[in-house]
C-alpha cells in the first residue's frame, strides 16, 4: 500500500461548489495533457489550461502523482458510468460503439500516464477493482445488444476489453487515432449477428 492509497480511502467531505468546478477542471485540463504529453506534462500547464493558478492545484492534489490517480480515478468513473447513459439515448449497436470510442481515449490517456500510474498503482487489487468495473460496464453494453438479439452466442465482457485492449495498443504504436475506429468496426462486426 503506498502512502497515496490510505488517504484515497478516507472519505471526503463535499467540495463548495466552486471548488468542485475547479477541480472538475483540473481533472479534464490533466486528462488532456497527459494523454497528450504524457507525465511529463507541465502542472502549470494543467492548472493555466483550467483556469487557476498553480497555488489552487497544489492545494487540491500536492503532488502530480496524487493529480494522476485523480485523473485516472475519474476517467474509469466516467467511462463506466458512461455505459447505461449510452443505452438509454441510443440503439444498442451505436451505444457499444461510442463506448467503445471513449474506452480507446481512455486507454491513449492511460498510455500517456502508464509510468507515474506504475508508481502511483501498485495495489493488484485496484488493477482487479479497474477490470471489473469495466467488465460490467461492457455486460450492461451487450445486454442491451443481445435483448434485440443482435449479438452472436458466446460473446462476454472479457474478450471484448481484451481485444480493445489490444486495438489502443495497436493504435498507439501506429499512432494512427483513425486506426482504432477501423478496427473497432471490424470487432463490432464480431460481435453482431448477421442478418
Amino acid at each position: 500500500m503506498t502512502g497515496h492509497e490510505g488517504d484515497a480511502a478516507r472519505p471526503r467531505r463535499p467540495l463548495r461548489a466552486d471548488a468542485q468546478r475547479n477541480e472538475d477542471r483540473l481533472l479534464e485540463a490533466a486528462a488532456a495533457a497527459f494523454a497528450r504529453e504524457g507525465a511529463g506534462a507541465s502542472v502549470k500547464d494543467v492548472a493555466r489550461a483550467a483556469g487557476v493558478g498553480v497555488g489552487t492545484l497544489y492545494r487540491r492534489f500536492p503532488s502530480k502523482e496524487l493529480l494522476i490517480e485523480a485523473v485516472y480515478r475519474q476517467e474509469v468513473q466516467s467511462l463506466c458510468e458512461a455505459a447505461p447513459d449510452l443505452t438509454a439515448a441510443h440503439p444498442p449497436v451505436d451505444a457499444l460503439r461510442m463506448w467503445m470510442e471513449r474506452f480507446i481515449d481512455f486507454m491513449a490517456a492511460k498510455h500517456g500516464m502508464a509510468d507515474a500510474l506504475a508508481v502511483v498503482l501498485t495495489d493488484d487489487s485496484e488493477k482487479l477493482h479497474t477490470r471489473a468495473l469495466l467488465a460490467d460496464a461492457v455486460t450492461h453494453l451487450l445486454s442491451a445488444v443481445e435483448g434485440q438479439a443482435l449479438a452472436r452466442s458466446g460473446v462476454n465482457a472479457q474478450d471484448v476489453l481484451m481485444a480493445l485492449g489490444g486495438i489502443s495498443l495497436i493504435a498507439a504504436s501506429e499512432e494512427q487515432r483513425e486506426l482504432a475506429t477501423r478496427l473497432i468496426d471490424l470487432l463490432l462486426h464480431g460481435i453482431i449477428a448477421a442478418s
